[in-house]
């Protein structure tokens, strides 16, 4: 629930998750109608209507910015987060979310240590604060190793956390747990059941063994 709530927050007004619905997320997870309607909709996409229309919990996890303008802004259209979880994993997105750190070279002034060049602004800053990032010269051969412009190659080492923000350290890699947690649970909602159901089918598997078995012994028994 609190990946939900964070994702909402904080993810839900740029990228859509457009194979997710608002009543699905509230059976799986245990939030009913109401709190939906209260805590998690408010940045639902009702652009389609002008008059805009009612909250339905039915209603697709969309949001209201158009491609064009998020083109223009970002110089790239946000991704689709549905299936984020599947296509990079649990632990590179981990890392993408602690990773943020300035760089005046960039246009929203932030880089990624596990997405170099990212178009995205570091919107979670406010809960990480302010990072530093720390760098070592790559060794090659036992010799500094340079690029074709003979400048020196540098690997980022580690994102430092030099001025907390409204989490501690421990908190905020706690509130990213949470929130993967519910990127790899929106990839495969079905999950869930899928592991509680695959037991009863081993278990009716392991029964059905016995009997084939049986049925193979007396079909068996006059010939040997």
């Amino acid at each position: 629930q609190n990946g939900a709530r964070l994702f909402v927050n904080y993810c839900l007004s740029c990228h859509s998750a457009s194979f997710m619905r608002y009543n699905r997320l509230g059976a799986d997870l245990g939030i009913d109608d109401d709190k939906l309607l209260d805590n998690l909709m408010f940045v639902a996409d009702f652009r389609k209507d002008p008059m805009g229309a009612p909250a339905k919990v039915g209603n697709l996890m969309t949001v209201a910015m158009r491609p064009e303008d998020a083109k223009g802004w970002f110089g790239t259209e946000p991704p689709d987060l549905s299936v984020i979880a599947r296509s990079r994993g649990a632990d590179w997105l981990y890392t993408y979310l602690r990773t943020f750190y300035p760089d005046a070279k960039r246009p929203f002034g932030v880089n990624n240590g596990a997405f170099k060049d990212v178009a995205m602004p570091h919107v979670l800053w406010e809960l990480q604060g302010v990072t530093e990032p720390v760098f070592e010269q790559v060794m090659e051969d036992g010799k500094p190793k340079v690029d074709d412009n003979g400048k020196p190659v540098m690997h980022l080492v580690e994102v430092k956390v030099v001025k907390p923000g409204t989490m501690s350290t421990a908190e905020y890699d706690n509130a990213m747990r949470d929130l993967v947690a519910y990127l790899v649970y929106m990839g495969e909602p079905a999950k869930l059941k899928r592991y509680s159901v695959g037991m009863w089918v081993l278990g009716y598997l392991v029964i059905l063994f016995f009997f084939a078995y049986a049925l193979k012994k007396e079909y068996w028994k006059d010939i040997h």
